[in-house]
């Protein structure tokens, strides 16, 4: 099943149903209003919601229209949580080796999280409006999944359970910022500004094969003002797989429905070519190239974004459709 969700000049939006190939789409009304709606009663209205998908696949959904990314919000505008791992440990060894630090023991063994706000996501399509280039603009192409409820000391294999549905972020990265936040001893606050998400959310039966314990076994692709900078798969490297990011937010709390937890940057290892290093499938954020550049360089040559440009982070499936539809966003200002 695909949803996404329709502006309507409210907060939460339009919960609309989408087919399976992204063309045509039917609202959810009669069943669920918001998405949120559904996470909370997931057993009773997913059901329902299933039968509306198989008719608008089929061509038999009376009050269809064509689907419409430029109209979608998040597929949950706001959430009860949005906690983001770091779970590809080559992302952390690149940017760490780079600045000369070591990655500690404990980092292959539990992984990083962060809790974002959860207020206020943008849309697929929303301009990523930052107060001053200064600030150092960064993408992060990342895939997360949004959970049903998971009790405290849940394990892993528990947690994959309550995985309801799968989608694309763009982790706002503001890298100048970073430093001194982290310096202070209490983690990223104001470098973190507002998460974007794909256009349409997807139960993980919708990703066959693709989907194999907790981990999505295909390319995210990033276009960065037009320009491919990443085809990066984001399955074999993912060192803490979905159910073991959600296991940690359970060691002391539980999970409620609704809740969003991020896969951190999709990075993949170096090739050896002719006897040198190179990252033949590129990057999923700015920091990550300016690292690589800074191990094999000495310093970095890559800028971070500036107003005007663009960035596009996308996944195909394996029958080369879009699976998740694209997040295409412009660097803006903040206006006076």
């Amino acid at each position: 099943m695909k949803l996404a969700t329709y502006k309507d000049g409210s907060r939460d939006g339009q919960l609309v149903v989408v087919s399976r190939d992204l063309g045509s789409a039917h609202y959810a009304t009669g069943i669920a209003g918001r998405l949120q709606q559904l996470m909370d009663d997931w057993g009773f209205l997913s059901p329902q919601l299933q039968d509306l998908y198989e008719t608008l696949n089929a061509g038999k959904a009376r009050h269809a229209f064509p689907f419409d990314p430029a109209q979608c919000m998040a597929p949950l505008p706001r959430a009860c949580q949005w906690a983001d791992g770091s779970a590809y440990i080559n992302h952390v060894e690149l940017v760490r080796l780079a600045r000369g630090a070591e990655v500690p023991a404990n980092y292959y063994t539990e992984p990083l999280m962060y809790q974002g706000g959860s207020d206020d996501f943008l849309g697929p399509q929303d301009d990523v409006i930052v107060p001053s280039e200064d600030f150092g603009i960064d993408f992060e192409a990342e895939v997360v999944v949004v959970t049903g409820d998971v009790a405290m000391g849940a394990t892993p294999e528990q947690a994959l359970e309550g995985i309801r549905l799968v989608m694309l972020a763009n982790d706002v990265s503001l890298r100048h910022l970073i430093p001194d936040e982290l310096a202070k001893g209490f983690g990223f606050f104001q470098s973190k500004p507002a998460t974007a998400f794909s256009p349409v959310a997807v139960t993980p039966d919708e990703l066959g094969q693709a989907w194999d314990k907790g981990r999505l076994h295909l390319t995210l692709q990033s276009s960065w003002n037009g320009r491919t900078v990443g085809m990066c798969d984001a399955g074999p490297e993912m060192t803490f797989h979905f159910g073991q990011l959600i296991a940690h937010i359970c060691k002391t709390r539980n999970v409620r429905a609704g809740s969003i937890v991020g896969s951190g940057t999709v990075s993949n290892r170096a090739a050896e070519v002719d006897g040198r290093k190179e990252w033949t499938k590129g990057y999923s954020c700015i920091a990550e190239k300016r690292a690589i550049e800074t191990i094999l360089d000495g310093k970095p040559s890559t800028a971070y974004m500036k107003f005007g440009d663009t960035i596009r982070i996308e996944m195909k499936g394996r029958d080369g459709l879009s699976v998740f539809g694209a997040i295409e966003q412009k660097i803006a200002p903040l206006k006076g």
